[in-house]
């Protein structure tokens, strides 16, 4: 009987001790509120390798911020929430994704988008939510127009995270010159619209500096069939084809059309950097292709973003933004637990004092632009030259812009 009671007392010791832990622990779970992230990204049509990139760096740099117990601001610990949007690379898809994610999921971080049509809508939304509503947000973005930042209130809350051509081109484009013999006239091929505007007067004139003649057309965003283009390029007796900013897929198409022409000069790209992915449309035609690229995924302090995506996603191509969204994901929590807050002005005060903070993807932060753009809110980054040979990415220089 007594031997009973004891395992009776024993089980109820031991009921109690569950039902004591859960109840703390779904309090503490409830204490921890939700802090929603925006992302805004192209995850349909030819650039859907950089929506995906904005998706999965963002949600890698919560996944790392969840694992170390959550965000602390002050005495308040967020779970961060990823809330995405597709803005099908246009103006219109960028303006409707940030007024959803202000005025339906009332978010105050965003990051993306990637390129200049879509940044130039989610930015004109800004504004008009600053100015009419009173609302703002923090905005972590990339994309080549001076409209971007330039003159406008919502450029007070963007930072571009990544280079544009005005820091890399030059750079790039004399690196090309000295390492290809023989190169006298640069072809570029850029869609008709805000990245095509703003991308190509930039190239020309960094290749006109260095004695380079350019040939240069437009095409029409969506366009498929390339080939009276190409014919008019290598009538135009060029050595080499800039492929520029282009979005992967538009740019694979471009490179294997060219070659199928007959166009036999060097292929390259500087910018919109997707090597593994124009490999994947143009096959063994993209041995000897150059390119402008943001990371190498083989270096030692690559492999735990690379084990990290991988162990979520599956191996395979990691495209070149994903390391530039998750660097500045990084940079936003880093701000938010350095400023003890959630306000949107207060975060963005931080960041701007944090040139030096290294949040371990590209090294220390340096922020610049404000003689081009009026304010110092364009992060500057080393880049890449690499090459495809024999089937495989080697680099070829680390250049600083």
């Amino acid at each position: 009987m007594l031997k009973a009671r004891s395992c009776w007392k024993g089980r109820l010791a031991i009921v109690a001790a569950v039902v004591f832990g859960t109840f703390f622990g779904l309090v503490s779970a409830e204490a921890q509120q939700t802090l929603k992230i925006g992302g805004i990204g192209t995850l349909t049509g030819a650039g859907s390798a950089w929506g995906l990139a904005i998706q999965r760096g963002t949600q890698i740099a919560i996944d790392e911020v969840m694992a170390k117990g959550g965000l602390k601001a002050g005495n308040v610990t967020y779970k961060p929430e990823l809330i995405m949007y597709d803005d099908a690379y246009t103006g219109q898809g960028g303006k409707t994704a940030m007024e959803r994610l202000l005025y339906q999921d009332k978010v105050s971080f965003i990051v993306g988008p990637i390129g200049s049509p879509p940044t130039l809508g989610a930015v004109g939304a800004l504004d008009e939510a600053r100015t009419n509503q009173n609302i703002t947000a923090l905005l972590l973005s990339d994309g080549a127009s001076l409209e971007i930042l330039k003159n406008r209130s919502g450029a007070l809350f963007n930072f571009l995270i990544c280079n544009t051509n005005r820091e890399y081109g030059p750079a790039a484009v004399k690196w090309f010159k000295d390492n290809t013999p023989g190169l006298k006239k640069v072809a570029i091929l850029a869609p008709n619209d805000a990245v095509g505007q703003t991308v190509v007067p930039v190239l020309i004139q960094a290749y006109k500096d260095i004695g380079i003649d350019v040939w240069f057309e437009m095409f029409e965003r969506g366009t498929k069939e390339f080939t009276p283009l190409m014919t008019r390029m290598i009538s135009a007796g060029v050595d080499a084809l800039d492929l520029d900013n282009n979005a992967p897929g538009d740019a694979g198409l471009l490179y294997r059309q060219a070659r199928q022409a007959g166009f036999r000069g060097k292929i390259w790209q500087t910018g919109g950097p997707a090597v593994e992915e124009i490999m994947g449309v143009v096959g063994r035609l993209s041995e000897g292709f150059l390119s402008y690229d943001l990371y190498d995924f083989k270096s030692d302090k690559a492999k735990p973003l690379v084990e990290a995506y991988e162990k979520k996603y599956g191996k395979g191509i990691i495209n070149a933004f994903t390391p530039i969204m998750y660097n500045g994901a990084k940079i936003l929590f880093a701000a938010i637990e350095k400023s003890g807050s959630v306000d949107p002005k207060t975060v963005r005060d931080t960041i701007e004092g944090m040139n030096g903070y290294n949040p371990g993807v590209f090294g220390p932060m340096k922020w610049a632009g404000k003689s081009i753009y009026g304010v110092d809110h364009q992060l500057k980054l080393p880049f890449l030259i690499v090459e495809v040979k024999d089937g495989k990415i080697v680099t070829r220089a680390v250049v600083e812009p």
